[in-house]
């Protein structure tokens, strides 16, 4: 991001020979000149940063990336996160913005006072982050979506996940636990598997629950995929 600092140049002497200044302002992105300019040009620098924000905000970053971003006065989050991470000036540090259900250390949190250290250190490594808005944060009135690895994953945490081009209505998908079926005999028995236990992906849409659901190659590549209350 650009921004400017007013400077004082000597341009010569007055009658009594008292030295005379100029002001001058010197233009730097990410904190390296760029050049000096003899006007103001924080207006233009605004308007210009704020070109780069959205522009940003279209794009996948490194947490370097997303740390300037913060310092410039930017919200940043994962794909999909409810909440969103910020810079506070004053304390100088970052600070935790969750939704009640994501967190049993309150809604807002110093980074230093974080006790999931190992969680908050692998979100460091990611080189998905990215602007949080109106759009893609639920804390701000969007939708987080996130790719079909993730989907797996909040599965395995018990959470529903569905894609956001599904035309039905209440259709998701879920892990579903102690599995079994009735024989001709009578007879119960226990789905149990080497590989994955007793679990299966269960799609429930308009018709009812149909265990074993398959992603198809769109499902697996798509990365709409969102959460269901």
């Amino acid at each position: 991001m650009f921004t400017v600092k007013k400077n004082k140049i000597e341009n010569g002497h007055d009658c009594w020979g008292r030295s005379e200044f100029d002001n001058v302002y010197d233009v730097y992105h990410n904190n390296e000149f760029v050049c000096r300019m003899m006007s103001d040009p924080t207006e233009l620098i605004n308007k210009v940063n704020n070109i780069v924000k959205k522009e940003r905000g279209r794009e996948k970053m490194k947490f370097s990336e997303a740390f300037e971003a913060m310092k410039q006065g930017a919200k940043v989050k994962l794909p999909s996160w409810g909440g969103y991470w910020y810079w506070e000036p004053e304390k100088e540090t970052i600070m935790i913005q969750c939704r009640p259900q994501d967190s049993n250390q309150g809604e807002l949190l110093d980074i230093r006072e974080t006790q999931r250290v190992e969680y908050t250190i692998m979100n460091m490594q990611s080189d998905e982050w990215e602007i949080a808005d109106s759009k893609n944060c639920p804390l701000m009135g969007g939708k987080a979506t996130f790719p079909f690895g993730d989907a797996i994953k909040y599965m395995k945490r018990g959470l529903k996940v569905a894609r956001k081009g599904w035309n039905g209505k209440k259709q998701y998908i879920q892990l579903a636990s102690g599995i079994s079926y009735k024989t001709a005999e009578g007879e119960i028995v226990n789905c149990e598997h080497d590989a994955i236990g007793n679990k299966a992906v269960a799609f429930v849409g308009t018709s009812g629950v149909q265990m074993g659901w398959l992603a198809s190659q769109a499902d697996m590549l798509a990365e709409d995929w969102t959460f269901v209350e």
